[in-house]
């Protein structure tokens, strides 16, 4: 049964908007060191985070972050009824360790790069169906750990190619209500995976941009709208490589976004001055940017309507070993102002 909630093929329109009453983000000395740096509520220098390895400071990142967030919105740990949070470590252990002291209900997710957006998005849908006042979606990564695990370690030193994105150190915690918020989410837009055969593991924003330009256009068709509808439309970590193949997939269907496009991955860093080839990636990369830069423009009125599509590559150290190609997957998330705030 098709109710007046879903759209389309993909998307659900909420009768009432879900509110998003904080927002946090802490971030790493490099991302610090970045053209965002005065959008980040606090840069930690220590990138073990006080702890004895990549992996338990970024459980310590996340459970910090996630602390900010609840204090943000004058609540306790206890008002929050759920938790949808994800990182990019097997087994989502950034995110158990992190947050299992909290005593909170906790949806762990992987989306990798797009889990912001999932969590996003889960946690929009259980407020307004009521079966929770308050919840936080969550996400993080770690360039230390990230690279561990998927490619090698840090003291290895190997060269990294011109397509390849720098992990973001950084975690964005956002607490949503059906109360009130300056920024409100009106509707979702969930992604698909789209595969398109790329088999190259340092090129995450060509294996990522045919996902991203799925799950756009699918939501502009079950919205029927335009991309001049949105003041922003925001992708998680394509890079510059990526964007040039969004832009080409989505023009091809008749949109063209190149006016309204802004890449997360292409606004944290200064690649001439910092290093980082095409770009930051990885989960905290879209996570901080809403958070910071996104959710202040959004709360200022600087934009009124900003479609977040965050972006995954759905790879693993087995997959790839076993010579399977890098699928990608993308959630969109429609954030406003509030109206009348």
């Amino acid at each position: 049964m098709v109710t007046e909630l879903q759209l389309g093929k993909q998307s659900l329109a909420f009768e009432k908007p879900v509110y998003v009453m904080s927002s946090a983000c802490i971030v790493g000395q490099k991302e610090g060191e970045g053209p965002l740096k005065d959008t980040f509520d606090e840069v930690i220098e220590d990138p073990t985070f006080g702890k004895d390895s990549w992996e338990e400071g970024e459980s310590e990142l996340m459970k910090q972050t996630s602390l900010l967030a609840i204090r943000k919105a004058k609540l306790k740990t206890e008002d929050i009824r759920y938790l949808f949070a994800g990182d990019l470590l097997g087994q989502l252990i950034a995110t158990t360790f992190g947050l299992m002291d909290f005593n909170i209900p906790l949806f762990g997710l992987y989306g990798a790069c797009s889990t912001m957006g999932e969590a996003l998005s889960l946690a929009a849908m259980t407020v307004h169906g009521g079966y929770a006042d308050t919840v936080m979606a969550v996400a993080s990564s770690h360039f230390g750990s990230a690279e561990k695990q998927f490619r090698f370690p840090l003291e290895y030193g190997n060269q990294r190619p011109m397509s390849s994105t720098w992990t973001v150190t950084g975690c964005g915690a956002f607490v949503l209500s059906k109360e009130y918020g300056d920024v409100m989410i009106p509707g979702i837009t969930t992604g698909k995976v789209v595969d398109y055969g790329v088999k190259d593991s340092l090129n995450m924003g060509a294996c990522m941009a045919p996902a991203a330009a799925d799950v756009i256009y699918q939501h502009l068709k079950d919205f029927k709208r335009q991309p001049e509808d949105y003041d922003r439309i925001v992708t998680g970590d394509l890079g510059k490589i990526g964007k040039e193949i969004l832009c080409k997939l989505l023009k091809d269907q008749g949109y063209d976004i190149s006016k309204v496009h802004m890449d997360c991955g292409m606004e944290i860093y200064d690649d001439p001055e910092q290093d980082t080839h095409a770009g930051g990636s990885g989960c905290g990369c879209s996570a901080v940017t809403l958070a910071g830069k996104l959710m202040g423009e959004l709360k200022k009125g600087a934009t009124n309507r900003i479609l977040f599509v965050p972006t995954g590559a759905l790879l693993s150290t087995v997959s790839f070993n076993e010579g399977q190609s890098v699928p990608g997957i993308a959630h969109a998330v429609v954030l406003e102002k509030r109206k009348n705030a």
